[in-house]
C-alpha cells in the first residue's frame, strides 16, 4: 500500500475494481480490456499479495509480452509497487546480453517478465527450467498472436508446471486467442470479453485529409502552432520513420525514433529522451504501439493510416490513458480512405474531419519523403558492389605482401609446387605420402556462445 500511495494512486480504474478481487482469490481470470485501462496493475498487486503470503524461493511468477517496451514497463509498474518489499521483478528481452538475465534466473527472481523469443533461448539451459512457478501471465495477448509468437508461447506451455493460477489479459479477443485461453483457463472469470474494440473515452479523434506527398509538411505545420506540446507518430515503415525523423530534424524539431532495426540501448534512449521532455516528437512503427506509457502525452498522431483497425485503437491508446484526455489526429491520403472506412466500422462511428488554416493543401512538395523502392534497391546493390570491390583489393593487396610470399613457402626458402607441376609424382587427386593433420578446430575445449 505504500508503493500505491507512492505513485499516486487512489482509485481504482474498472478493470482493477473487477478483476483484483477474483485475482486475490486465485482464480484464473480472462479480461478484455482497453489500453490504458491499468490493467498492469489489475495483475501485478495480485501477485505481489500473494508472494508476500508464503516465503518460497526461486521464480514464482512469469508474465509474457510481445514488446521489450512492454516488458520493460511491466518490471517497472512490479517493482515500484514492490519498493517497500524485498520481492523484485527481473526482465528477460531480446536485443541485450544473455548473461545479466542468466544471472536473474539462477538467483530465482521473484517475478520474471518476458519476451516469448529470448526466454526461449535460456530455457535451452537448465538453469531456466521455473520448475517452482505458481502464477502466469499472459499480456496484450492478441498483439503476441498478431506478432507471430503463437507457436513460441505454445512451446513455453508444454515446458512449464501445472499452473496454480493463469491472469489473460488482451486489448482484443481474436478467434485465436479466444481458443487458446480455452486451452489454458479452466472456469476463468470473465472481464469485458463481449465488449467492442475501442479507443479510451478521454481520446479526441480527427482525421487531415492531405495527399501523401504533403503529410510531412502539414505535420511540420501543425507541430509549429501552440496545440501540440508532444507527440507520438506512427508511421507505416522503418524506412519512413527514418526519413520523417530526419526531415523532422533538419526543420528545427527535437525528435527521435524507435522501431525495429534501432539497437535496444538506441530504443530505450529515444524513450528515455521523450519522457523526459528531452524530445518533442518521437517517431515509431507499430512495435510502439503498447509498451509506451507516457504521462501527459498530448498527441498521438497517425501519420500512416494502419492496414488493421486493431492497430489504430492500440496507436490512439497511448494517449488519454489512466483517465486523462489526449487527442489523435490521422493523415488520410485519397489511397488510404479503405483503411479509413474500416477503422471507422471498427470505432463504430465517423470521424471528424479537421483542415489546418492557411496550409496550401494544393503545393507542389518541395521534397520527397520516401525515395522509391527502385532507387533503395539500386543503392543497395551499388554499395554492395563497392564492399566487394574493396575487398577483392584488399585480398589482392595482401596476398601480394611480402609476409605473405614469405608465409608461403617452406621451409628452407624453396616455393611450394603446385599440382600442376607434380606429374609424374603421384595419381592426380593422391597425396604422394604421408598424411595432413586435422584441421584444428577453435571452439575445442573452449565453452560455446549462447544465442544471442
Amino acid at each position: 500500500m505504500k508503493g500505491v500511495a507512492d505513485l499516486g494512486f487512489t482509485s481504482p480504474t474498472p478493470i482493477q475494481r473487477d478483476g483484483i478481487p477474483p485475482a486475490l482469490e486465485g482464480r484464473n481470470v480472462l479480461a478484455c480490456a482497453m489500453t490504458g485501462s491499468g490493467k498492469t496493475a489489475a495483475f501485478a498487486l495480485p501477485i505481489l499479495q500473494r508472494l508476500m503470503g508464503a516465503k518460497r524461493s526461486g521464480t514464482r511468477a512469469l508474465v509474457l509480452a510481445p514488446t521489450r517496451e512492454l516488458a520493460a514497463q511491466i518490471v517497472e509498474v512490479f517493482n515500484d509497487l514492490a519498493k517497500h518489499t524485498p520481492i523484485k521483478a527481473a526482465a528477460i528481452y531480446g536485443g541485450v546480453g544473455m548473461e545479466p538475465q542468466e544471472r536473474a534466473l539462477r538467483r530465482g527472481v521473484d517475478i520474471i517478465v518476458a519476451c516469448p523469443g529470448r526466454l526461449l533461448d535460456h530455457m535451452q539451459y537448465p538453469y531456466a527450467k521455473l520448475s517452482g512457478l505458481e502464477v502466469l501471465v499472459l499480456d496484450e495477448a492478441d498483439r503476441m498472436l498478431d506478432m507471430g509468437f503463437l507457436p513460441d508461447i505454445r512451446r513455453i506451455l508444454k515446458q512449464l508446471p501445472l499452473m496454480d493460477q493463469t491472469l489473460f489479459f488482451s486489448a482484443t479477443l481474436p478467434a485465436a486467442i479466444n481458443d487458446l485461453s480455452k486451452q489454458m483457463l479452466k472456469n476463468p472469470v470473465n472481464l469485458n470479453v463481449e465488449r467492442p474494440s475501442a479507443p479510451a473515452t478521454g481520446v479526441a479523434q480527427a482525421i487531415f485529409p492531405v495527399r501523401q506527398d504533403l503529410k510531412s509538411a502539414l505535420l511540420l505545420e501543425l507541430l509549429r502552432g501552440d496545440g501540440i506540446q508532444n507527440a507520438l507518430v506512427f508511421t507505416r515503415t522503418k524506412h519512413r520513420a527514418n526519413r520523417l525523423a530526419d526531415f523532422l530534424d533538419r526543420h528545427g524539431v527535437a525528435c527521435d525514433r524507435v522501431h525495429g532495426n534501432r539497437s535496444q540501448a538506441q530504443r530505450t534512449q529515444a524513450m528515455t529522451d521523450f519522457k523526459n521532455g528531452r524530445s518533442r516528437v518521437l517517431v515509431a512503427t507499430d512495435v510502439a504501439a503498447r509498451g509506451i506509457d507516457i504521462e501527459a502525452l498530448s498527441h498521438v498522431v497517425n501519420f500512416d493510416v494502419p492496414h488493421i483497425p486493431d492497430d489504430y485503437i492500440h496507436r490512439v491508446g497511448r494517449t488519454a490513458r489512466a483517465g486523462a484526455t489526449g487527442e489523435a489526429f490521422t493523415f488520410v491520403s485519397p489511397e488510404e480512405q479503405g483503411e479509413l472506412r474500416a477503422i471507422e466500422r471498427a470505432v463504430a462511428k465517423r470521424l471528424p474531419t479537421r483542415t489546418l488554416t492557411g496550409f496550401n493543401y494544393q503545393v507542389k512538395a518541395a521534397e520527397s519523403l520516401e525515395i522509391p523502392l527502385g532507387e533503395r534497391i539500386a543503392a543497395i546493390r551499388a554499395r554492395k558492389a563497392e564492399e566487394r570491390a574493396r575487398a577483392k583489393v584488399k585480398a589482392e593487396r595482401n596476398a601480394q605482401s611480402p609476409a605473405s610470399r614469405s608465409a608461403a613457402r617452406p621451409e628452407g626458402g624453396a616455393r611450394p609446387s603446385s599440382p600442376s607441376s607434380s606429374r609424374g609424382y603421384g595419381a592426380p587427386g593422391k597425396s604422394s605420402g604421408g598424411s595432413h593433420p586435422p584441421a584444428r578446430s577453435f571452439s575445442h575445449g573452449s565453452r560455446q556462445r549462447r544465442p544471442q
